[in-house]
């Protein structure tokens, strides 16, 4: 399998959810994942084990006019690019999982007579997954929403994959703890207003300091900012820049805040997280609001709109969940009806037929 795309850890990790499913299925399957030097799967993909080739490619939406032309430009040369690594690798299947870098690698694929798919994570398709879409042979959405913005007979709605160290959680019960524990997450890069509202948040909530325990991923960046704040109002925090056990982390979590991201409210359905949702207001066709609003409905969040939020808000909504632990059974309970687990499984399950598909017209 050639895995194409990434940038960010919500394109990137359900790839590397469905690298484990094929490597593991049989000895000698292979997996390729192609992508960019400045995306994240250039530190990630290494460290896993995985191999990686890039091209240079870049989007062209929201990019300002000689943005635009510059990345046109690239075109050709990401073509050039992506025909030579798709027939040196000479893939079974092709999937792309959104990201610049998708677009080309998986046209390359398909103009080659290679079977392919897209993963769509988020409820609004984006313009990559758009134009891949009236090309590929499969589309594997995550939300009932995305499936009329392409030809329904190449949809399936089976889940977003997730990495196997995520799935044992869906099995699992809570880490017992002795304080009720709140673990706040940005995304892979961290979320800077999210950041600041959950520091003005523990300052409202220094009466619950020894019965609240905070676990805050924060990205890079803000680090030393999120530590700093936290010392200065007294409020004992577990400040982290990145973690890179997310299973444990969530066994010891009773709630998340974080963004709305598809492959973090996939990894909070199957780890059977409640969540308060605070989506990225600047997010491609506020896809994030939309993802989280389809959880709402779902009973297993609650949303808090950025433009509108403060600490004492996230505080109050805060200490209203912890004292209600019948509330939060049920939305642990919608969680797990909503989850998918076999995401990937699934998902490996058709491109094999696909792969079968095109031997037995040869």
């Amino acid at each position: 399998m050639l895995i194409a795309g990434g940038g960010t850890g919500g394109h990137l990790y359900p790839g590397v959810a469905l690298a484990e499913e094929v490597t593991t299925r049989q000895v000698g399957n292979q997996v390729l994942f192609v992508g960019t030097e400045r995306g994240i799967e250039a530190r990630v993909i290494p460290e896993l084990g995985y191999q990686i080739e890039f091209i240079d490619v870049a989007g062209l939406k929201g990019r300002g006019v000689f943005g635009a032309l510059r990345a046109l430009f690239s075109v050709p040369r990401s073509m050039f690019q992506s025909f030579r690594v798709v027939r040196r690798f000479s893939p079974d299947v092709a999937v792309g999982v959104g990201g610049y870098a998708s677009g080309p690698v998986i046209l390359a694929a398909r103009l080659l007579g290679i079977p392919t798919a897209i993963l769509e994570q988020n409820t609004v398709p984006g313009l990559t997954n758009r134009i891949l879409g009236r090309v590929v042979e499969r589309i594997f959405v995550t939300f009932e929403e995305s499936e009329s913005y392409f030809k329904k007979k190449r949809v399936m709605m089976l889940g977003n994959p997730i990495r196997r160290q995520l799935l044992d959680n869906f099995l699992q019960s809570k880490q017992p703890t002795t304080r009720f524990t709140v673990l706040v997450l940005g995304g892979s890069q961290g979320a800077h207003a999210l950041n600041l509202r959950m520091v003005e948040a523990a300052g409202h909530l220094g009466d619950l300091d020894e019965k609240i325990h905070i676990i805050h991923q924060t990205g890079t960046a803000d680090e030393e900012l999120v530590r700093r704040g936290y010392a200065e109002i007294g409020f004992e925090a577990e400040v982290l820049p990145f973690i890179d056990d997310m299973s444990a982390a969530y066994r010891r979590t009773d709630l998340v805040v974080c963004r709305a991201g598809a492959t973090t409210i996939a990894e909070l359905l199957v780890s059977k997280k409640p969540a308060i949702l605070v989506p990225y207001p600047f997010a491609t066709d506020n896809h994030q609001e939309l993802n989280a609003r389809s959880v709402v409905r779902a009973g297993a969040a609650v949303m808090m709109v950025e433009r509108q939020l403060d600490g004492m808000m996230l505080a109050e909504k805060i200490r209203e969940l912890r004292a209600a632990p019948d509330r939060l059974l049920r939305m642990e309970q919608a969680a797990s009806r909503a989850g998918r687990p076999e995401a990937a499984r699934e998902i490996v399950d058709v491109c094999a037929e696909l792969v079968a598909r095109r031997g037995g017209e040869k």
